[in-house]
């Protein structure tokens, strides 16, 4: 019996061709990735931001470690989300948090160091020595004149490029040469920043305004123990670390501040200052029953359209289903601007109606119950379409075979939709239900386009207002406020987040519990 062997060192090499050039593109692509990620982390140390430079030199390490080695190669697939969740959803959590933490806000928005160089770059002119000046053209470049009387003080030549000079000037009478106009001497206003005039008695004059040179001296002098001296009336400036702000003689915060850490202060405020707590409470109650009231009537409404809607004696049901889902087609912003309009108190259609029916015109945005009222029902409109939807999905799964011995025992409609459909169309409706809620939470969009937080809450140390939500008020003070209060609006987001989960989770629990009574298997 003949055996035969095979040899494989001539196909060997033929088959480790691709191999190698697929390793060579896998590493090629890594390195190019890595390369694009780096640049991406000096660039933001370079802005002075270390703490997203160090965010993505992680999102590098993680790149390269997992698509490098064979043994994550299951991990690669969910990597993408992973990333994308700690990308965008916990970093900017746990952002948001530190920040709560801070005294970050307008006042206190540089680092100490920026702080005491803008300090130390301030200057005091000397009005006694602030003279006119005009340009003259020059066979090399430009002459800067002082005039006085009948008199002038000429520079010597320069070219105004930009470039640092101390030019002398020179007692010379009254040029015949035109000056420059004035639009024209705007376009060398950089470069005349550049310039220090000498005068013959050594005076150094700098420019002051775009018409003058005056002489200039530092306003604030660095001391040894880190105070800053006023040159012009000796007081000094003592930085506090604690606060984040330079304090003068009388004990008074100088702005600008820095921004430092005040551990649980912003909290404290929170809870216990009492021009903060109430109106946060009053928010928060509104912003419970808010989405509470737009989960339960959305629910209802969509409900009880789908359950009309799957009745098979219905005639032109499908033109009907087009005009309930037209809502859910056009853009919530574009909606609830037509109804800011139609609800306007002086000119929208709604009070001329009622005017002319009832003789009565509602204030729909300056009464809190009112602008309440007409937020719901906003809401309520914009939401139904959605739950409609899902509804008329869920009805198709509710055997029919329970209706008909439900009817032989004798049980009506009412009775039927309780005991049989709610029961079985709630389990799958938990989760939307309870993400409903969270949307509804934090609507940021509808209260500050449909009444901007309005009518305001009287007697605040804060901007807040009677149908602020906790987003919106957030918001407010964030961005809209003139005292922009970054620290606080960060506290107040950490607790709404924390609220949030916790009320989610009991809604969950809730619902979960209701259906197992029903005996309906999750």
């Amino acid at each position: 019996m003949r055996t035969t062997t095979f040899d494989n060192s001539v196909a060997s090499p033929a088959r480790s061709t691709p191999f190698a050039i697929k390793n060579l593109l896998k590493w090629g692509a890594l390195s190019l990735v890595s390369l694009a990620l780096l640049y991406i982390v000096w660039g933001l140390y370079l802005a002075g931001e270390p703490l997203f430079g160090v965010v993505v030199l992680a999102l590098m390490v993680g790149i390269v470690t997992i698509f490098s080695q064979k043994k994550f190669y299951t991990i690669r697939f969910v990597f993408p989300a992973i990333a994308a969740i700690g990308l965008f959803i916990v970093l900017p959590v746990l952002y948001t948090s530190y920040i709560g933490f801070t005294n970050f806000g307008a006042r206190n928005l540089l680092s100490f160091e920026r702080v005491t160089n803008q300090f130390l770059g301030a200057v005091s002119l000397d009005k006694s020595t602030e003279r006119p000046f005009q340009i003259l053209p020059d066979t090399n470049g430009y002459k800067i004149i002082l005039i006085e009387e009948n008199t002038a003080l000429i520079s010597e030549p320069t070219p105004l490029d930009g470039t640092p000079a101390k030019l002398l000037m020179s007692v010379a009478p009254l040029p015949e040469t035109s000056a420059l106009a004035m639009r024209e001497t705007i376009k060398l206003r950089a470069a005349l920043a550049q310039i220090t005039l000498i005068l013959p008695d050594r005076t150094e004059l700098k420019p002051s305004s775009l018409r003058t040179f005056a002489a200039q001296q530092p306003q604030y002098q660095l001391q040894p123990d880190g105070t800053l001296l006023n040159t012009i009336d000796a007081t000094t400036l003592t930085p506090d670390q604690s606060q984040g702000f330079y304090i003068d003689e009388s004990g008074e915060t100088v702005s600008p501040g820095w921004r430092v850490n005040v551990g649980v202060d912003n909290f404290k405020r929170i809870l216990f200052s009492d021009g903060i707590r109430e109106p946060m409470v009053q928010i928060f109650i509104w912003t419970v029953v808010f989405a509470t009231l737009s989960m339960v009537f959305t629910f209802s409404l969509g409900l009880l359209l789908a359950s009309i809607l799957q009745w098979p004696h219905l005639r032109f049901r499908g033109f009907y289903r087009i005009m309930l889902i037209l809502p859910y087609a056009v853009p919530a912003f574009i909606s609830i601007l037509v109804f800011r309009g139609l609800f306007n108190q002086n000119f929208g259609e709604i009070n001329l109606i009622l005017e002319a029916l009832f003789g009565i015109k509602p204030q729909w945005f300056t009464d809190a119950t009112l602008t309440r009222s007409l937020t719901l029902i906003v809401n309520t409109w914009l939401g139904y379409p959605y739950m409609m939807l899902l509804g008329m999905g869920y009805l198709q799964s509710v055997p029919q075979d329970h209706y008909k011995a439900a009817a032989l025992e004798g049980a009506g409609p009412i009775r039927s939709f309780f005991s049989i459909t709610l029961p079985h169309i709630l389990p799958p409706f938990v989760p939307l239900l309870i993400a409903n809620f969270a949307f509804n939470f934090n609507n940021v969009v509808l209260i500050l386009l449909l009444t901007r937080g309005l009518p305001d809450i009287i007697g605040t140390q804060i901007p807040a207002g009677q149908t602020d939500i906790l987003g919106s008020f957030t918001y407010r003070m964030s961005f809209s406020d003139s005292g922009q209060n970054f620290g606080m609006a960060g506290a107040i987001s950490t607790l709404i987040f924390i609220i949030v989960a916790i009320i989610a989770y009991v809604n969950f629990r809730a619902m979960r519990a209701y259906a197992q009574k029903k005996g309906v298997a999750q």
